[in-house]
Formats: C-alpha cells, sequence, structure tokens
C-alpha cells in the first residue's frame, strides 16, 4: 500500500531506517514511532518506497482504513 501523503512517506522512511538498526528506535516520536511498532519491514518499505510525486504534504486520519 503506498504512502498517502509526503509526512506518512517520511514517517515511514524513519521506522524503516530504525528497524534495520540504521537510527535509534528511542529518537522516534509520534507517526514514525507508531509505524514501528504496528509495521513489518516489508510494510514499512512499501510506505517509503512511494514515489513524492503528486503526494500532498499531509492528510487528515479519518480513522478508516
Amino acid at each position: 500500500m503506498p504512502a498517502k501523503s509526503k509526512a506518512q512517506q517520511r514517517a515511514a522512511g524513519a521506522a524503516l531506517s530504525a528497524k534495520r538498526g540504521e537510527t535509534r528506535v528511542g529518537d522516534l516520536k509520534g507517526a514514525s514511532r507508531e509505524m514501528y511498532d504496528s509495521m513489518t519491514e516489508a510494510e514499512l518499505e512499501d510506505y517509503a518506497s512511494t514515489s513524492h510525486d503528486g503526494l500532498p504534504d499531509h492528510v487528515e486520519d479519518d480513522g478508516k482504513d
């Protein structure tokens, strides 16, 4: 599933970096920490690899998936 916004893509990239041991988990905050805790490395790769082209900066979470 691709990221829906640039912010979501960046948060997934930060979480993926921590999953791979490249950055400290303790440095994660907010959405990136939640993604780290709830998503697999493969899921994070899908989100993080989404191109920024055409994505809005932010999308409001409507609670529906």
